[in-house]
């Protein structure tokens, strides 16, 4: 972390990062693979009054005060400002408090209750709730909270700091993955918002238009690095995304096989996407990572599903798939459908009756129908569907 702080553990000459990185994590929210570990940010405001910016994750309860005694050097806080009650920023609450409990804590009403369902906390603790618009002044420094509820939990607030010109974002613009490896900073984020927070584009929606009348120079994230160059670029995806556009013009093939047939499929209508010039990706959805291809189902602008009847519904990978893709208001986007069936195939069927309550969503007209294995006029049909997808 030093090392991308140009040497320094600095976001600013007075904001200092005491964050930590976990390589022990390996399901982030014991669902999201994470290859390269997660960062937990924490931030501290060293002014005439001091203010800490969220704990993070209870595993690294020492290692995070060992970095804000550090980066006080010999002062104290008076306030902790928590952004969010998730555990992975929350959990040191209590730690802190026993090092500094003359220390105010700063947060939402609503992050106060939840507060209080996670700890026992000392009836004595000093307790500021702020609300939309609030403000709290350091000194040089003049904190403005925005309150940003459902992004992802009800009670989240994001700081801007009117002196440096940064903002705090909760986990807004996060991403997946330890700041000390590089990587993409796009795939990632992507990957996190979809699973994570995208859900709620409506909400984000609301947040970036209280966002864009700020004088934005930096953003600090509590999951992943500080952006502070070509930040268009990071609003412009969160606008994308927020809004459900497709990011990419393209098809994700998607498919659950049993014993190959439907995959033999899936592969050949990928292969005359691409000699028609389609941008095109591929998941095996019972071997692949489900939230990638979620996060790729959002990306790109048309989605093939090819699966098999079983048990008298879909293959239980697209099952889980679609119910992703549901849940996290898929919407803006052609679907195509290819079922497999030996007796009464119905795959195609059912897979579109459950996108009946999403938004925009249109069917090709073509819906190829293998019959237990591919034949030449399953050939002919798939390049009739990749003609009209491409």
């Amino acid at each position: 972390m030093k090392e991308r702080m140009d040497g320094k553990m600095k976001v600013t000459d007075d904001i200092l990062y005491v964050g930590v990185n976990d390589h022990e994590v390996d399901l982030f929210e014991g669902q999201y693979r994470v290859p390269n570990g997660m960062a937990y940010n924490s931030y501290v405001i060293m002014d005439e009054h001091i203010a800490v910016m969220d704990t993070v994750d209870g595993s690294f309860g020492q290692q995070w005060m060992e970095n804000l005694e550090e980066a006080l050097a010999g002062r104290r806080p008076e306030y902790l400002i928590i952004q969010h009650m998730e555990p992975d920023h929350s959990a040191n609450i209590p730690l802190f408090l026993e090092k500094y409990p003359e220390a105010q804590v700063v947060a939402t009403a609503q992050a106060f209750k939840m507060m209080h369902q996670f700890f026992s906390l000392e009836p004595r603790m000093k307790q500021m709730p702020v609300a939309d618009g609030g403000e709290l002044d350091l000194g040089a420094h003049k904190l403005t909270f925005v309150c940003a509820p459902m992004v992802h939990w009800p009670e989240v607030m994001m700081t801007y700091d009117a002196r440096d010109k940064v903002l705090f974002s909760a986990d807004g613009f996060g991403k997946f993955g330890a700041l000390d490896v590089e990587e993409d900073w796009a795939d990632e984020a992507r990957r996190y918002y979809i699973g994570i927070v995208g859900k709620y584009g409506m909400q984000v929606q609301n947040v970036l238009k209280k966002a864009g009348a700020l004088d934005i120079q930096k953003i600090c994230s509590l999951h992943g690095p500080v952006l502070e160059e070509n930040l268009e670029y990071y609003i412009g995806l969160y606008d994308t995304w927020s809004s459900y556009r497709a990011e990419t013009d393209g098809v994700v093939v998607a498919y659950a096989s049993v014993y190959g047939h439907t995959e033999k499929a899936a592969l050949y209508l990928a292969d005359v996407l691409r000699e028609k010039g389609a941008e095109v990706v591929v998941y095996n959805l019972a071997r692949d990572d489900m939230a990638a291809a979620l996060a790729d189902a959002f990306r790109y602008s048309k989605l093939v599903l090819a699966c098999n009847t079983y048990n008298m519904s879909i293959n239980p990978f697209m099952h889980d798939f679609i119910m992703r893709l549901v849940e996290h208001n898929y919407q803006k986007r052609t679907v195509a459908l290819v079922e497999n069936g030996s007796w009464a195939p119905a795959a195609a069927k059912l897979m579109r009756a459950k996108f009946a309550g999403s938004k925009e969503i249109s069917f090709a007209e073509n819906t190829v129908t293998l019959l237990s294995a591919m034949k030449p006029e399953n050939e002919a049909q798939l390049r009739a569907l990749a003609e009209e997808l491409a």
